[in-house]
């Protein structure tokens, strides 16, 4: 009997152990206690329940305590709820109490609601701060234009910019400002008489450009816009030229080749009219026998005329057969010059 009691008592025993590091496992799982003590002792009051309440909505308390301390410690005025409902809309909270903490030290006016709207508008806060600090460089590529008198001219330009915190919100890009400046390169090198001014005086390029606000709508403030490189492309004007003389030659020669075509056709048709006038003179000649005949039997003409008719034509053979022999004589050998 006293067996089953130590038995039954030591089962007891094990339960209740394996019943305290279970309540211990999920008290420690809810409650980040080791984060509860660093903010007590960083002075930052956050509660135990506040902490729990976090777990319950999916919300990993380092990343919202951590920037709490930090933000305490830069001497911030940042709430919990604050850095809480920024990150559960899917922001970044360390980034943003950074920029915050930047902000202040460059004595940079940037509240919570500012920064917390940039990064959520997928813009890198911090950055931004620091470019306000340390103005950027942007380095466009060459971009041609061509002066009136058709030489083309290739510049390069580095634009100093410095972020606009009050326009980072809805305002253009990198992108939109290495076009605005691409396009007043272009719009300045063309209005250039000649491509010498553009080489002898490149910072009025960047004089035009700069006076012209290309920074108006984007997150940007230009700061500079400076010359890098100049450098001569094709003659542009040139080569137009060639390309509208070759037009015109190809335009020459289709009509060329027009009237000769016509030429051509005219003298074919000529050709063809010929041989129509020689058939009616063939046919006139094949009536003459008929003809003759037709006098015979009529008796307008006698056996003796008709006899003299073939002696005519005859001694016409004969003199024309002579005509083209000597002729043929008269000729000039070619073998023997």
């Amino acid at each position: 009997m006293a067996e089953l009691l130590g038995t039954g008592s030591f089962i007891v025993t094990v339960a209740i152990i394996i019943g305290v590091i279970i309540l211990l496992s999920v008290f420690f799982t809810l409650v980040p206690v080791t984060l509860w003590i660093s903010a007590m002792a960083a002075g930052v009051r956050v509660s135990i329940f506040t902490l729990i309440g976090m777990r319950l909505r999916r919300v990993i308390p380092s990343r919202v305590v951590n920037p709490l301390i930090k933000a305490h410690k830069a001497g911030l005025t940042v709430s919990i709820n604050q850095l809480e409902s920024h990150y559960l809309a899917g922001g970044n909270v360390d980034r943003v109490v950074n920029a915050l903490i930047a902000a202040h030290r460059a004595n940079i006016e940037l509240t919570f609601e500012r920064a917390a709207a940039i990064d959520l508008a997928g813009r890198d806060v911090l950055e931004a701060v620091q470019m306000s600090v340390n103005p950027k460089v942007i380095e466009t590529p060459f971009i041609a234009g061509v002066a009136m008198n058709g030489i083309e001219v290739k510049a390069k330009a580095r634009i100093t910019v410095r972020a606009n915190i009050d326009r980072l919100v809805g305002g253009a890009g990198e992108e939109t400002v290495v076009a605005r400046v691409g396009e007043g390169i272009v719009s300045t090198i063309g209005s250039s008489v000649d491509h010498a001014k553009v080489l002898e005086n490149p910072d009025l390029i960047s004089q035009t450009v700069l006076a012209k606000g290309l920074d108006s709508g984007t997150a940007f403030e230009i700061l500079s816009i400076d010359i890098a490189d100049v450098d001569i492309g094709k003659n542009i004007g040139a080569e137009l030229q060639t390309e509208q003389a070759m037009a015109d030659k190809n335009i020459a020669q289709a009509k060329a080749e027009e009237r000769r075509a016509m030429a051509v056709a005219n003298e074919q048709e000529m050709k063809a009219k010929v041989q129509e006038m020689r058939a009616k003179v063939v046919g006139a000649e094949a009536e003459v026998p008929l003809a003759m005949a037709e006098a015979l039997r009529t008796g307008n003409i006698g056996i003796m005329d008709y006899m003299n008719y073939k002696n005519i034509q005859a001694d016409t053979g004969m003199r024309d057969s002579i005509s083209k022999i000597g002729g043929e004589q008269q000729k000039p050998d070619p073998t023997k010059e």
